[in-house]
Parts: C-alpha cells; sequence; structure tokens
C-alpha cells in the first residue's frame, strides 16, 4: 500500500522543514517529502487540511506496569493511550515486579509490545538488581536483548561508588543513565512541595533542596566518568541552574520536563486531590516559571510525561497514604501545546522536544524525523480542537489524572506507526 497524506502543514525539525508540504508512504517508511505528490503513485490518501504533521512524538519516561501490576496499566492499554496521544514511541522505566533487571524480562516487554503493534515499546533496564543499589544488574546482557538506557528511576542508587561503576559501564555500551535524582535522607516522609503551603495543609514536605543535592551529586559522577546523563523530570529553579552549569563544563548531560510540572503548582494539592500528587511534587510558581524558561532556552532537551498509572482504589484514601504519580500520554499534546500559545515555544521547538531530541537522546536514527528512508512513524493533529477531557475519553485502564474535567486545546487525529493508521478520531 502506498498511503500518500495531503493538505498538511509539516513540522520536522530535522530538516527544517515548516510548511505545507505532502507525504508519501510504502511498506512503512518515508518515500517522499515534496511540496506536491501526485494522488495516482497512491492507492490511499488522507486530505489532512488544516491540521499538523509531524515525526510521532516519543515518551521518553513512561510506566506501563506490565509484567506485575496489570490492573494499573498493560502494554496494550499503555499503547491504546499512547498513540491516542500521538505518541509512537515509549520508553518505559523498568521498576515492574518482577523489576527488568535482567534480558529475560527486557524479552518479554519488547515480545509483548510486538504482539500489540501499536507503537515502540523501548525499555529501559534497571541500574541495580531489584532496585536495591547494591549490586548491577545484567546491563550488557539487557543492551543486547534491546533496551535504550539504565535507569532506577525513584531509587537512583544512594552509594555513589554504584552508580560510578554504572555510568563507567554504560558509557562503554553507548547508552544513557537515565535518573531519578533526589536526596531521599532529605526528602524522606515527604508528600508535597515543602514550603508554606505544606505547613498550612498539615502535609510533611519534600524540600526542593533534596532534587538540587540530588542532582549536583549526579552531574558531578557524569562528569568523572564521561558518561550520559539523562535527568528525568525535572521540577526546581536550582537543579536546571546546576544542569546549565554542568553542559557549560562539557558534561554530557541532557534533561526532561513534564508537561505537570510546566502546567501546575502546588495549589493543586491544595484540597487534598491525590490525582496531583506526584514526584518530584509540584513546586511553586518560581520553579513552574524556571521550567518554562528552560524549555524556552534550550536548556531542557525533551518534554516527557512520567505517565504513572495507578488505579482508582489506590488514590482513593487519605492524601498521605496515596501513591506518588499520574498518567500523562493523552494530555501530552494539548499542555505542550499551550507553551506555543504563550509564546514559550515555536512550533517546531515543541516538536524538537517531542520527537527529535528523544530521538537523539535514546541513539533512534529512523525515527523522529521524515527524512526519505525513515520509518513512517507520524503523529496529525489539530491545533485547535477543544475538548473537555472526561474518563470516557481515556484509554488508560487508570484515570488518575488531574487534569479531568479540564477544557483541552489540541486533539490527536490520526497516529500512523509504521506507515499503518493505529489510531483516528
Amino acid at each position: 500500500m502506498r498511503l500518500l497524506i495531503r493538505g498538511a502543514l509539516v513540522v520536522d525539525p530535522s530538516q527544517k522543514v515548516e510548511g505545507k508540504r505532502e507525504v508519501l508512504i510504502e511498506n512503512g517508511r518515508v518515500v517522499k517529502l515534496a511540496e506536491r505528490i501526485d494522488k495516482t503513485e497512491a492507492s490511499e490518501v488522507i486530505d489532512a487540511d488544516g491540521l499538523v504533521l509531524t515525526p510521532g512524538f516519543i515518551d521518553l519516561h513512561s510506566h506501563l506496569r506490565e509484567p506485575g501490576q496489570e490492573w494499573k496499566e498493560d502494554i496494550e492499554s499503555g499503547s491504546n493511550a499512547a498513540v491516542a496521544g500521538g505518541i509512537t514511541s515509549v520508553c518505559c522505566m523498568a521498576n515492574t515486579e518482577p523489576v527488568n533487571d535482567n534480558p529475560s524480562i527486557t524479552r518479554y516487554i519488547i515480545e509483548r509490545a510486538q504482539e500489540v503493534g501499536l507503537c515502540d515499546v523501548f525499555p529501559v533496564g534497571a541500574i541495580t538488581k531489584g532496585l536495591k543499589g547494591e549490586e548491577l544488574a545484567e546491563i550488557g546482557l539487557m543492551v543486547k536483548a534491546g533496551i535504550v538506557a539504565i535507569s532506577d528511576d525513584g531509587e537512583t542508587p544512594k552509594d555513589s561508588k554504584v552508580l560510578r561503576n554504572a555510568m563507567d559501564y554504560a558509557r562503554s555500551l553507548g547508552i544513557p543513565v537515565f535518573t531519578h535524582s533526589e536526596d531521599k535522607t532529605l526528602s524522606a516522609g515527604g508528600h508535597m512541595n515543602e514550603g508554606y503551603l505544606s505547613s498550612l495543609l498539615g502535609i510533611p514536605g519534600m524540600p526542593k533542596e533534596a532534587e538540587e543535592i540530588g542532582t549536583i551529586r549526579d552531574l558531578v559522577i557524569a562528569k568523572l566518568t564521561g558518561a550520559h546523563i539523562h535527568v528525568c523530570h525535572v521540577s526546581t529553579k536550582g537543579a536546571l541552574k546546576a544542569i546549565e552549569e554542568a553542559k557549560r563544563a562539557g558534561v554530557r548531560a541532557t534533561c526532561e520536563i513534564t508537561p505537570h510540572h510546566f502546567t501546575l503548582t502546588e495549589e493543586a494539592v491544595r484540597d487534598f486531590n491525590t490525582n496531583a500528587k506526584m514526584c518530584p511534587p509540584l513546586r511553586d510558581e518560581e520553579d513552574l516559571k524556571a521550567c518554562k524558561e528552560a524549555l524556552k532556552s534550550g536548556l531542557a532537551d525533551a518534554i516527557a510525561t512520567d505517565h504513572a498509572p495507578h488505579s482508582e482504589d489506590e488514590k482513593s484514601v487519605e492524601f498521605c497514604g496515596a501513591p506518588f504519580g499520574i498518567i500523562g500520554f493523552q494530555t501530552l499534546l494539548p499542555l505542550s501545546l499551550n507553551l506555543v500559545r504563550d509564546g514559550y515555544l515555536t512550533l517546531s521547538q515543541m516538536v524538537e522536544k517531542l520527537s527529535t531530541n528523544p530521538a537523539r537522546i535514546i541513539g533512534k536514527r529512523d525515527i523522529g524525523t521524515l527524512k526519505e528512508g525513515a520509518r513512517a512513524n507520524i503523529t496529525l493533529f489539530d491545533p485547535d480542537e477543544e475538548y473537555t477531557l472526561t474518563p470516557e475519553l481515556i484509554l488508560s485502564k487508570s484515570k488518575n489524572t488531574p487534569f479531568l474535567g479540564r477544557k483541552l486545546q489540541g486533539r490527536v487525529k490520526f497516529t500512523i506507526y509504521n506507515g499503518k493508521i493505529v489510531y483516528k478520531s
């Protein structure tokens, strides 16, 4: 089948393309990108007038919960939610049950995703066995099995020697280390951002300094080893400053910011809304502005969801008893478009952070681009369509998002994976 997409505004930062173009797809690959393509060359045509066409989004940070916690999410439901959000590649963290700390679990995840066949699922392997921070996981064997990075997400090793050894190993294998940078001895027992509001609500706080100390430590070890460090879900002005200084000093550092950290502040938990509880927690207005400015300046390389499903029963408890985390696949586009509407990003810069840069960070050259010969992973969206986010629209098994009932603007209309339409709204 030869699929032709006509009439769209094509945005591909990898080629510095932003304008009306037509795309021809055959055998799962982009075979032509031009201002005009004769429709007789195609067996199927999509009229995309009024839509924006980009390389498929790549989410560097998610939790699909399979194996072991399928009541929250599984690879099939997560893939369905991802493609509904325009995401054609998902990096899933290692905190499954059992932990993805060996090649058999890595292979299971990849094979299960291939059975579902809706999007790429790139496993991120554990740094240490069982995420315990003690003994290195089977990193080399997991790389051969298909992991794209290593991370003890949520549990970055406290022992700096262990992290150093992991970074040395990762550097030699050519993969990045994804860090959840936090000094947990300082944030232990906390459930929201530490400050006036946490005191007012009587909720134990998590000081910004815990993230900042952890970030500085991890960056110093990356400098020592020469490894590529990718700092996950950065949420504070101080942590961003440390990353900026590290980059200037030549550290191979990249970082991501989540939509919830550039959209919401700690005020979202004032009414004890557990669907606004995540780690790192929502911060204050100063930090939110710093996150936006980091995306604007290019200091922040990527936007990632940290999609973390939890069941309604788990979240329907008192605030301090609820788990951290919210879902994010289907709110990624509209919340990111707010940065464009507010003048923080151009459309091309947004796509760079959702697709081009994530592909570069995980070393995937045939996605994140519409170059001829690239895999035809494509997102088509209407930037202006307005709708209210209801539970019925959410394709994840879990509905734990603070954006329920909120009016959103920007909706995915088609998601194409390896040349096939896998989502249409």
